[in-house]
């Protein structure tokens, strides 16, 4: 099979049938086998009895139905599972990605030998309370993660079907594939100006808490880069260090207190100075970080899987 179109949503009855149309006239026109996988993340409004009508004249769309909403990235890792194209492609359900890009994707995974080409909504169609802190998150990916993308959030995407079976999608990690695609040692991710229009049906679905989970996420896919293989080698640097300084403090304050006495020289309490109770909470930290560096490292080597979802019903797919 060529290629696989992965399509997450929640409450798009609107759209449902016209974007499917839509990808069915790109695929018949150039000829490519193909499959439609919509995972209806919970919705609550008739995205499923839609999903099921297109399925049932339509061997080619296949449906996952969550029993409740788990968000994108589990909508996305499980849609990843029961892709079978040689070419994954990824977009949303609200019409504001064209499925009229699918061919030049495609095109640059199997011509060019691309891992993952992201689409660059470089002339967006969104609220500026969206383009703003977008333009923020993504100067602030690049910098962190060192991945030169102008757009990692863009929900149109294509990847190989290796990329996709090997990395883990979870939280709000949807976010940052790339960064998950190359911590999997998929390198080669390429971008592509994407149309993006309007939104036609609805209204969006993500509110103003995504900008701090999408921050919270970057903390934590920056780390997991760096360090989430060996935790100890930050925890246990920091811990050391904190630990090292604050003995030295101890002991400077032990020696000049024996200092004092041999020379007959007044001193106070050391326990009356504020620096001991100081270099004390610096080496608790650091024999607290070192304690964290440990444990984490412990888990790391045997943490089971993050993603968990309930699905309660298929069409044209069985996991």
């Amino acid at each position: 099979m060529d290629i696989s179109v992965v399509i997450p949503l929640y409450n798009e009855e609107e759209s449902i049938a016209e974007l499917v149309d839509w990808i069915k006239k790109v695929m018949d026109d150039n000829n490519f086998s193909h499959e439609i996988i919509i995972i209806d993340d919970g919705s609550i409004d008739n995205s499923w009895q839609i999903i099921n009508k297109l399925s049932n004249t339509n061997s080619d769309v296949k449906g996952i139905k969550f029993r409740r909403n788990y968000g994108k990235s589990a909508a996305l890792y499980s849609g990843f599972e029961a892709a079978q194209g040689n070419v994954v492609i990824t977009m949303d359900a609200d019409l504001q990605d064209s499925p009229d890009e699918i061919p030049s994707l495609y095109k640059m995974i199997i011509d060019e030998d691309y891992d993952m080409v992201s689409g660059w909504k470089k002339k967006r169609h969104d609220p500026l309370s969206k383009t703003i802190p977008s333009k923020f998150f993504n100067r602030t990916s690049r910098k962190l993660t060192g991945i030169k993308l102008h757009d990692f959030n863009c929900g149109l995407k294509a990847y190989k079907n290796e990329l996709i079976k090997n990395i883990e999608v979870y939280g709000e990690m949807h976010r940052y594939i790339p960064v998950l695609s190359k911590q999997a040692g998929f390198n080669k991710i390429g971008e592509k100006v994407v149309h993006h229009y309007k939104r036609k049906y609805g209204v969006t679905k993500f509110g103003l808490e995504r900008f701090i989970n999408g921050f919270l996420d970057l903390l934590s896919i920056t780390f997991i880069t760096k360090f989430g293989k060996r935790p100890m080698h930050l925890f246990g640097t920091l811990g050391t260090l904190m630990f090292f300084l604050g003995f030295i403090a101890a002991l400077w304050l032990g020696i000049y207190k024996l200092y004092c006495l041999s020379h007959g020289i007044e001193a106070g309490l050391v326990i009356n100075s504020p620096y001991f109770y100081i270099s004390l909470t610096t080496m608790i930290l650091g024999t607290i970080l070192f304690l964290a560096g440990f444990i984490a490292e412990l888990v790391s080597r045997n943490s089971p899987k993050r993603n968990f979802y309930q699905i309660e019903k298929t069409l044209n797919y069985k996991k």
